[in-house]
């Protein structure tokens, strides 16, 4: 069994082709892996050249990579002037990774290659918040199902990913706080889906997930320094910050739900009063909503009220309705947002800011007043370095992200990918 609970900090050069001086053969193999897995489709001869290795060193390392199925040939290259090469790729279907995105309301399962497309994906309510068995339960119960679709295949299983709801401490990830999940008495309990699956767990905060996701797949491809920002059930937000998501000294770094933008205001459940959970959160705008429906007697929210408890989604699916209930809800929570935003491009100046998480799904009705609010409140010099756009991947990101945990564990140390016909 591949007993070990694992947490990873970001690779900080994936691909890099530098080798050691006096490297072992396991880390030379390593470093072509890398790079093969960079560079999608290469020559044995480019491998040579970019890593100052010998050309037989190179061609028996590659043929340890072929023998563990991570690397094949993928046929006949160009030639620059002798014998066309041979080239070679990475098998992004060598293995599959489970991510597990662990909401306040919700479980989301998703299946993904080594290249980070999605195989397939489930999602079911929970109450994680207050039942931690029923969720290690329905958690377990979702991957057992998703591994057995079609469409997920049947490579070896590399990993398991789980993004969580609170911080998460680099230090001790067995740990949970017991002020977010007081019901979990201060630990996870995973530790059976590990035993269940035969794989290694990679743990972290579902915000820093979300930033990993875009940062490899999305919105942050490309952008040293952004910060991404989840608003949902609460408000969370993971920052990149010179091509790695810092966590800070205890994982606590990106709490913006809990920044206080009025000190007279509400309670929080944090104990401060006015955090910016307590205006733009799930419940807060639930609420908001529900105070606002005797001055809008059209909106489409009085029929969702009666059929049920008016809910976060039905506002969602209001406003991109342009229901003007659902509209002022939405630009009262930009508002409130861009205050928080705000103050960190004042004081980060990241080059962008990407908001994910189910608010998100309302696209420009929640973007422009945003950028108002932001423009108001900001110095000119750091707006206009920072593009506040929303999320590529959707309700999956968290999930994505956490699979791209696993993903970025196994290509800083190869050694994690499981052995040949694992499966």
């Amino acid at each position: 069994m591949r007993d070990r609970l694992l947490y990873r900090a970001p690779a900080q050069s994936v691909g890099r082709a530098t080798v050691p001086s006096g490297a072992r053969p396991s880390a030379l193999a390593d470093t072509l892996l890398r790079l093969i897995w960079q560079e999608r489709e290469i020559s044995r001869a480019e491998l040579a050249r970019r890593t100052e290795l010998s050309r037989s060193t190179v061609s028996e390392l590659v043929a340890s990579l072929i023998e563990r199925e991570l690397v094949a040939e993928a046929g006949v290259g160009e030639s620059s002037g002798g014998r066309r090469p041979i080239n070679l790729h990475f098998r992004d279907d060598a293995c599959r990774i489970v991510g597990l995105d662990i909401g306040a309301t919700h479980l989301t399962v998703v299946i993904t290659d080594l290249r980070g497309r999605v195989l397939t994906t489930a999602s079911h309510p929970c109450d994680v918040r207050h039942d931690p068995d029923g969720t290690r339960t329905l958690a377990a119960a979702l991957i057992e199902r998703s591994l057995q679709e079609r469409s997920a295949g049947r490579a070896p299983l590399l990993g398991i990913g789980i993004g969580l709801p609170c911080p998460v401490d680099p230090r001790h990830p067995e740990r949970l706080s017991p002020l977010v999940l007081p019901a979990w008495e201060g630990r996870h309990g995973f530790d059976a889906l590990q035993r269940a699956f035969n794989a290694p767990l990679f743990l972290d905060n579902d915000a820093n997930l979300g930033a990993l996701a875009e940062q490899w797949w999305g919105a942050g491809r490309g952008v040293r320094d952004f910060t991404y920002i989840k608003v949902a059930t609460g408000i969370g937000s993971g920052h990149v910050i010179d091509g790695a998501v810092r966590r800070g000294a205890t994982g606590v770094a990106g709490e913006i739900g809990h920044v206080a933008i009025d000190p007279r205001g509400e309670l929080c459940g944090c104990g401060n009063r006015g955090c910016l959970q307590t205006f733009v959160g799930a419940a807060a705008l639930v609420r908001r909503a529900e105070s606002l429906l005797a001055d809008f007697p059209s909106s489409a929210l009085h029929a969702s009220k009666r059929k049920r408890a008016l809910t976060i989604a039905a506002i969602e699916a209001a406003a991109i309705d342009d229901d003007p209930l659902a509209v002022q809800v939405v630009s009262e929570a930009a508002g409130h947002l861009g205050i928080a935003i705000a103050g960190l491009l004042n004081l980060q100046n990241p080059a962008a800011v990407i908001i994910g998480g189910g608010l998100a799904r309302v696209g420009h009705r929640l973007l422009e007043p945003l950028r108002e609010t932001v423009l108001r409140r900001t110095f000119v010099s750091a707006v206009a370095a920072s593009e506040i756009k929303h999320s590529e991947l959707g309700p999956l990101g968290v999930a994505v992200g956490a699979a791209t945990l696993a993903l970025e564990a196994a290509l800083a140390d190869p050694s994690l990918f499981p052995s040949v016909g694992a499966a």
